[in-house]
C-alpha cells in the first residue's frame, strides 16, 4: 500500500483486516443487489406477460362481438396493480379497440409492430418497461395487448439495499476494527516486543537480554527463538572479541616493551659504533699520515702507495658508519606530515649540484608546483639521494639531462628522477635498495651503496613504494609513491 512505510505493524494489521472485510462486503452486497436486480425485473416481465395472457384470454369475446366497454372494463381491472401505467388493445390496422390509463392525459400511441412468428415482446423505455402481446383465435390474429409498466419501485427497491448495504459494510468494519484490536493482542505485540528488544540490544549495546517469547510452534515463536539465538552468538562472540582485545593489549605492551629494549639496545649499539669503531679508524689513519709526513723520506714509492690506500679505506670505512648510523636513526625519528613543495626542493639541490661542479654541463627538466604531504626532512632526504645519484652517474657523459615529473601509476600519482646516464641491468633491479648493494665500481662511480637504501626505508615509512627502471647506459628512472 502506499504511504505505508512509515506505520506500525499493527495499524498495517488493522487496515489490512478493514480492507480485506471491506472488499469482500462491497462485492458480496455489489452481486446480491445486481442478482437482486436482475431477479426482479425478469419477474416484472414475466408479470407483465401474465397479465398481457390474461387480458387477451378475457377480451376474445368482446372483440369477436365489437364490445369495446366490456374490453374496458377487463383493461379497468389493472387498477389493483399500481405500477401499471396503461394498457391498451389495438386492432390489427392500429386502430385503438380499449385502452387504461393511471394518467388521464395519457396519449395513446401503438406499439411496434412484431415480426413474423413472434407473438410477445418486451423492452424498456424512459423508465419504463413495455410489453406487446397478440390476441390470436384459430390461429388468425385480431389484436394486440400493449401494457406500460412503472419501474419507480424498482429504484425504491435499489436505494433500500444500497441503504441496507452501507448499514451492513459500517458494521461490519466495526466489528472489524474491534476484533483486530485482539489480533494485534496476538500477532503484532509480539513483534512489537521484539522490535522494543532489539531497540534497546542497539542503543547499550547489552547482549545480555533476551527476548519473551511465546510457546507452541508458531512462526511468531520461532522468530522469538533465532532471535535469542542470535543474541546469543553475538554476545559469546563479544566476548571472544574482548578477550582477545585484552590479549592483543598485553602481546602490544610486550612487544611495545620489547621494542623499547631493542631501540636502547640499538642506541647502545649506535654509541658503540660512533665511538668505540671510529676511535681505532681515526688512529689508523693518523698514524698513516704520520708516517708519510715523517718517514716519507724514508719510504719507497709503493710503500706511500699502500699507506694512502689505508687512509683511503679507513675514511671510506668512516663514511660506511655515518651512514650506517643515519639509516639506523631514520625509523626512530618522529614523523612529523606538512605541506612540501618537491619542485622547490628538487629546484635548490639543482642549484647546489650546479655551484659545487660549475664545469659540468647539465640541463635540469623539474615539473612545477609538485606537492604532497609529508615529512619535510625525510622528504629532502629521498630528493637529495636521488637527484644525487643522478647527477653522479650522469658524470660520464659530456652532456646530460635530468628530470623530475610526475606521472599516474595505479590511479595515483607517481613521483620521478630521470636521468640519461650509466644506467643498470634490469635483472638485478631489485638489488638496488639493499644496504650497501651496488652495481658499478667504486673507483667508477663513488660511493657507500646505502642511500637508496635510506630512500626505500623512508618512503616506506610513509606508507608508498620505490622502483626503477633503466638499460646499460640508457639512463634510469626511478619512481616512488606516498
Amino acid at each position: 500500500m502506499f504511504g505505508t512505510k512509515t506505520i506500525s505493524i499493527s495499524r498495517k494489521l488493522t487496515l489490512m483486516n478493514m480492507l480485506v472485510s471491506g472488499t469482500a462486503l462491497v462485492l458480496a452486497c455489489l452481486a446480491f443487489i445486481v442478482f437482486d436486480v436482475i431477479s426482479f425485473r425478469e419477474a416484472r416481465m414475466r408479470n407483465l406477460s401474465t397479465q398481457a395472457q390474461v387480458i387477451a384470454s378475457n377480451t376474445v369475446s368482446a372483440l369477436l362481438f365489437d364490445d369495446s366497454q366490456s374490453a374496458h372494463n377487463t383493461l379497468s381491472a389493472l387498477q389493483a396493480a399500481p405500477n401499471i401505467l396503461s394498457a391498451e388493445i389495438f386492432l390489427p390496422d392500429d386502430q385503438l379497440f380499449a385502452s387504461y390509463s393511471r394518467d388521464p392525459s395519457w396519449q395513446s400511441q401503438p406499439p411496434l409492430a412484431l415480426k413474423q412468428g413472434q407473438a410477445e415482446s418486451s423492452w424498456t423505455e424512459n423508465e419504463q418497461m413495455l410489453l406487446v402481446r397478440k390476441i390470436e383465435v384459430d390461429g388468425k390474429t385480431i389484436a394486440t395487448v400493449f401494457i406500460r409498466s412503472d419501474m419507480k419501485d424498482l429504484h425504491r427497491r435499489f436505494l433500500r439495499y444500497v441503504l441496507i448495504a452501507g448499514i451492513v459494510l459500517a458494521a461490519s468494519l466495526l466489528a472489524t476494527l474491534l476484533l483486530s484490536s485482539f489480533v494485534r493482542r496476538a500477532v503484532a505485540q509480539p513483534i512489537i516486543d521484539l522490535s522494543d528488544v532489539a531497540k534497546a540490544v542497539s542503543k547499550d549495546k547489552n547482549y545480555s537480554v533476551r527476548a519473551t517469547s511465546t510457546r507452541g510452534p508458531t512462526e511468531v515463536s520461532i522468530l522469538f527463538d533465532a532471535f535469542n539465538e542470535m543474541l546469543g552468538q553475538i554476545q559469546s562472540n563479544e566476548i571472544e572479541l574482548r578477550n582477545a582485545r585484552d590479549t592483543l593489549e598485553q602481546h602490544v605492551i610486550e612487544r611495545t616493551a620489547e621494542l623499547a629494549a631493542a631501540n636502547k639496545e640499538l642506541e647502545a649499539f649506535s654509541y658503540s659504533v660512533s665511538h668505540d669503531l671510529r676511535a681505532p679508524l681515526r688512529g689508523i689513519d693518523g698514524f698513516s699520515q704520520a708516517l708519510i709526513e715523517d718517514y716519507g723520506d724514508r719510504l719507497d714509492p709503493t710503500g706511500i702507495d699502500y699507506l694512502k690506500r689505508v687512509r683511503s679505506a679507513t675514511q671510506h670505512m668512516s663514511h660506511l658508519i655515518d651512514d650506517l648510523l643515519n639509516l639506523s636513526q631514520l625509523t626512530r625519528t618522529e614523523m612529523r606530515r606538512e605541506k612540501v613543495d618537491l619542485s622547490a626542493l628538487a629546484q635548490t639541490i639543482a642549484e647546489g649540484l650546479q655551484r659545487e661542479d660549475p664545469a659540468r654541463s647539465v640541463e635540469f627538466v623539474i615539473a612545477r608546483h609538485l606537492s604532497i604531504q609529508g615529512d619535510a626532512p625525510l622528504l629532502r632526504i629521498v630528493m637529495v639521494n636521488l637527484i644525487g645519484n643522478a647527477w653522479k652517474y650522469s658524470s660520464a657523459h659530456a652532456h646530460s639531462r635530468i628530470e623530475f615529473g610526475t606521472t599516474q601509476y595505479q590511479n595515483r600519482p607517481a613521483y620521478f628522477v630521470r636521468d640519461d646516464g650509466a644506467g643498470f641491468d634490469p635483472r638485478y633491479a631489485d638489488r638496488l635498495f639493499g644496504a650497501f648493494q651496488r652495481l658499478h665500481a667504486t673507483n667508477e662511480f663513488p660511493g657507500t651503496g646505502i642511500g637508496l637504501a635510506t630512500v626505500q626505508r623512508i618512503i616506506l615509512r610513509h606508507g608508498g613504494q620505490v622502483w626503477a627502471e633503466g638499460a646499460i647506459e640508457r639512463g634510469a628512472t626511478f619512481y616512488f609513491t606516498l
